[in-house]
């Protein structure tokens, strides 16, 4: 599921790849609209993918591009870089995979252990 065989590269990428419309505090700007209309580009270059997970380095980048995916019916996941490390670690709690699809809710789940007082 995880893997260099697995990892799919949006085109075009790295420094010519384009915003998710999010960043730079527009996430927060009150300007929903022109917001989803500039991140439709990115939204085009994920579905091009056919991945269907996301991941992003940053939590503006996860906001926006979730919410691109829910308003262009896209239907990817998008998880923070810190949850892919964490879950490959096993130390994901079970209240942080509400947003991970069904496929990834249950790999690695961290046994709970009741702390001695």
């Amino acid at each position: 599921m995880v893997g260099e065989e697995n990892f799919i590269d949006m085109y075009p990428n790295r420094s010519n790849n384009f915003c998710c419309g999010g960043g730079g505090g527009f996430l927060q700007n009150g300007y929903k609209e022109d917001r989803l209309a500039y991140g439709k580009i990115k939204d085009s270059q994920i579905k091009n993918t056919g991945a269907t997970y996301v991941i992003a380095g940053c939590h503006n980048c996860h906001a926006q591009i979730h919410e691109l995916s829910e308003h262009y019916g896209s239907h990817y996941h998008v998880v923070h870089i810190w949850s892919i490390l964490a879950l490959s670690l096993g130390i994901l709690a079970p209240n942080e995979r509400t947003y991970l699809g069904e496929e990834l809710q249950n790999v690695n789940v961290p046994e709970y252990i009741e702390p001695e007082y």
